[in-house]
C-alpha cells in the first residue's frame, strides 16, 4: 500500500486532549455526587461542565472515525483483532456518553438524589471504559497514525475540532487541554494556535479558566488513574 512521505504529525498533541478527557472524567462521578439533593444552581453548574466535555469527546470519536480510519484502512494494514476491539470501545463509551447525555438535563432541573446517585453509577463505568480505550489508542494506534498520516491530515483533525467549540467558549477550553502539560508540551500546544488568540489566553483567557475551574471543582480531587 501507498504510503506518503511527507512531514509526519506530532500525535503527542492527542496524548495532550486525551488527558483531558481522563482528568474530567476521573472528577465527574466526585463531582456529581458533591452537589447535595436539591441544590438546583450547583448541579447546573457541574452538569454545563459536563455536558460540554461529553460533546467534546463525541467530536473527538467522530473525528477519528471520519478522518483517522479510512485513511489507516487505504494505507496500512491495521489488524482486525485491533480494528474489532477499537470498534467495540466506541460503541461501549458511546452508549455509556449517550446515557449520561440523557442524565444530566434531568438531575439538573431537579438535582434529586435519586438521579444524581443514577448518573453518577452510569460516569462510573465510562471513566474505566474510556481509560481503556485511550490506553489502548495510544499504544497501538498513534504509531500508525505517525507512521502512515501526514501532518497536514493530522491538522486537519484538530481544525474539526477546533470548529466546533463556539467561539466564546475557545480560551477556557484551551485553559482545560493545556492543564497539567509538561513545559515542552505547553509551548508546543500553544504554538498550532494563532498569535492573536495565544495574546488573549496569556493576557486573561487563563485566568477566566482558572476562575471556572475553580468554581466547578469546589475542592473535589481526582481519582487516581490505575497503575
Amino acid at each position: 500500500m501507498a504510503q506518503l512521505k511527507t512531514e509526519a504529525p506530532d500525535v503527542q498533541e492527542m496524548v495532550v486532549v486525551h488527558r483531558m478527557f481522563r482528568r474530567e472524567y476521573g472528577l465527574a462521578p466526585v463531582l456529581v455526587r458533591g452537589v447535595a439533593a436539591g441544590d438546583r444552581d450547583r448541579a447546573a453548574v457541574v452538569a454545563a461542565h459536563l455536558t460540554e466535555v461529553s460533546t467534546m469527546l463525541h467530536h473527538h470519536h467522530l473525528g477519528e472515525d471520519d478522518l483517522v480510519w479510512p485513511r489507516l484502512h487505504a494505507r496500512t494494514p491495521v489488524s482486525g483483532d485491533l480494528v474489532h476491539r477499537m470498534e467495540a470501545q466506541h460503541t461501549t463509551v458511546g452508549g455509556l456518553l449517550e446515557k449520561v447525555e440523557a442524565l444530566l438535563p434531568v438531575w439538573a432541573a431537579g438535582a434529586a438524589q435519586a438521579q444524581r446517585d443514577e448518573l453518577a453509577t452510569v460516569l462510573d463505568a465510562l471513566g474505566p471504559a474510556l481509560e481503556e480505550h485511550l490506553d489502548e489508542e495510544e499504544r497501538d494506534v498513534l504509531p500508525l497514525i505517525a507512521q502512515h498520516l501526514t501532518a497536514a491530515e493530522w491538522d486537519e483533525l484538530g481544525e474539526r475540532a477546533v470548529a466546533v467549540i463556539p467561539k466564546a467558549r475557545l480560551l477556557v477550553l484551551l485553559g482545560y487541554i493545556l492543564e497539567g502539560t509538561s513545559p515542552q508540551e505547553h509551548r508546543t500546544m500553544l504554538g498550532v494556535v494563532p498569535p492573536p488568540v495565544r495574546l488573549i489566553y496569556r493576557g486573561f483567557g487563563r485566568r477566566r479558566f482558572q476562575k471556572e475551574r475553580d468554581r466547578i471543582r469546589a475542592g473535589a480531587v481526582p481519582a487516581q488513574r490505575r497503575p
